[in-house]
């Protein structure tokens, strides 16, 4: 008699890092019980918070890691990714920003066989406009990067498959831009990303810890630093062939007004070939970052 196999059924866990949240947490937490799956553990990324952010998570009798101080919120991303216990990771912020509603739908979108499903922010869920533009910039330029579209490039909400994640943990800076790392990533690396509409109201409580002009730069040379990392040519080559066309521009106008070569044309045409053989080493290089990625895909599994 043939037997069949039974699916596997993932097991789920929020991680919700939190930096003086108290106040978030206290109304996130109990409505977070109303959308979960069931036996869906949810921990919570104690950074160093001076306030009752602590406190809160114990009456709610929810895990907690805690970090002695303040390291960043990609820090507390990459601490719950090593405690949770789930095969299935939710993403969000305590901050009131991400609604537990919306969980629902983006794990119902990644049961379709994604590895990773970002809440993507519509139109009036920015904290500003400036914060709206900057993201839609950046969006274009990584979309560009990897070629696929990239709807937000920024969003902390997302829903993600745990040892595929766990991949790049290495690759994931303490600060604000671990979304911009991860989403690259995924995409460089093959995963299925997908996205889903959401509305992300203002903050309900506390400050926001992002410096609009100091993290849109870090953001800025996040993207060009993960580009450079899994897709250098889409940056190299751009460069070698604008060397190049100056360089030829400036021939020929050198040569039909003084009717010479000039060294600045030579050097032009030399910086154009060595920008695109660093491109190819560069590229070369990258491969060596997924050359183990299948094992680790099976191992994680």
């Amino acid at each position: 008699m043939q037997t069949v196999a039974k699916k596997r059924v993932d097991t789920y866990s929020i991680v919700i890092p939190a930096r003086n949240e108290a106040a978030g947490l206290a109304s996130l937490l109990p409505a977070l019980a109303m959308h979960l799956p069931p036996a869906t553990e949810i921990i919570v990324v104690n950074d160093g918070s001076t306030d009752a952010t602590l406190a809160v998570c114990e009456e709610r009798h929810v895990r907690v890691v805690c970090h002695p101080y303040p390291k960043g919120n990609g820090a507390a991303i990459k601490s719950g990714a090593r405690a949770a216990r789930g095969d299935v990771i939710v993403f969000m912020d305590a901050d009131g920003q991400h609604r537990p509603e919306d969980i629902p739908a983006l794990l119902q979108k990644f049961e379709e066989g994604y590895d990773m499903v970002v809440g993507a922010r519509q139109s009036g869920s920015q904290a500003g406009m400036h914060r709206a533009v900057a993201n839609d910039v950046f969006s274009r330029f990584a979309s560009w990067m990897v070629m696929q579209p990239i709807a937000d490039l920024t969003s902390g909400f997302r829903v993600v498959r745990a040892a595929r994640f766990r991949q790049f943990l290495y690759l994931l800076p303490n600060g604000f831009s671990y979304p911009t790392t991860i989403t690259m990533s995924f995409f460089r690396a093959g995963y299925g990303v997908a996205y889903v509409p959401i509305h992300s109201p203002r903050r309900s409580s506390g400050a926001s810890h992002i410096h609009p002009l100091r993290d849109g730069v870090r953001f800025l040379l996040i993207i060009i630093k993960i580009g450079t990392l899994f897709s250098p040519q889409r940056l190299f080559l751009p460069v070698s062939a604008g060397f190049f066309l100056i360089g030829l521009g400036y021939y020929l106008f050198t040569y039909l007004t003084e009717g010479r070569f000039t060294n600045m044309s030579a050097l032009l045409f030399i910086s154009a070939v060595f920008t695109f053989l660093i491109g190819i080493v560069s590229e070369q290089i990258s491969a060596l970052h997924f050359k183990d990625i299948d094992t680790k895909d099976v191992q994680g599994d």
